[in-house]
């Protein structure tokens, strides 16, 4: 998985006074959590862009000017009601050796022939809840609904990998193909449904 680098600096003090002349000077209050102990820390506002306003999930790596670093995932964030302001963000760190949950974007590419032929394309899962050892965790989980009919669908036990486990149930779909007023026919269905009216036709005829 992607990671971004954050640079910041460790915060003495977390009162509500050294808070807000933190934001005041375009600081963002930090807590890495899942250590020995919280780690606060602040960092400039414009640091967070790449990580909060992208679709994409990244794991972090947090740079401390006391030479500390941190490897962690964004936990929580919280925004100013009326600015969209960063107020404070939470993290969680990594362990090589521990799993983490985490959402991964779910991409969907090619072009469905059920789509194609006037169906609706559903998907109720844009993310799914992975849970997986850091180094296995995916940038995204990628599903090609070329092959796809109407009626046909993708469910989450049809993406089972040993890599990461799915925190979702196994017949949850993820992305599906249903009909509508304007479906026609799939070519394949045609040919099909004509063999099937022929054979009886051939079977009366012996």
């Amino acid at each position: 998985m992607k990671s971004i680098t954050i640079d910041g600096s460790q915060r003495e003090s977390v009162g509500k006074k050294a808070t807000k002349a933190l934001r005041n000077a375009g600081q963002v209050p930090c807590v890495l959590y899942g250590g020995d102990k919280p780690v606060h820390f602040s960092a400039k506002e414009l640091a967070f862009s790449k990580l909060v306003y992208t679709p994409n999930a990244h794991t972090v790596v947090i740079n401390l000017e006391n030479g500390d670093t941190f490897n962690a995932v964004l936990q929580d964030i919280q925004f100013h009601p009326v600015t969209d302001r960063i107020l404070h963000v939470d993290f969680y760190q990594l362990f090589e050796d521990k799993e983490i949950s985490l959402n991964i974007p779910v991409n969907l590419i090619g072009n469905s022939r059920g789509v194609k032929n006037g169906g609706v394309l559903r998907r109720p899962y844009r993310k799914l809840r992975i849970k997986a050892l850091p180094a296995n965790l995916p940038d995204f989980i990628e599903i090609d609904i070329t092959p796809l009919k109407i009626g046909d669908k993708i469910t989450v036990g049809e993406l089972a990998n040993d890599k990461y486990s799915i925190a979702h149930p196994e017949n949850s779909v993820v992305v599906q193909v249903r009909t509508s007023r304007t479906a026609v026919a799939d070519d394949d269905e045609e040919d099909d449904a004509e063999g099937a009216e022929a054979a009886p036709a051939e079977a009366a005829q012996e």
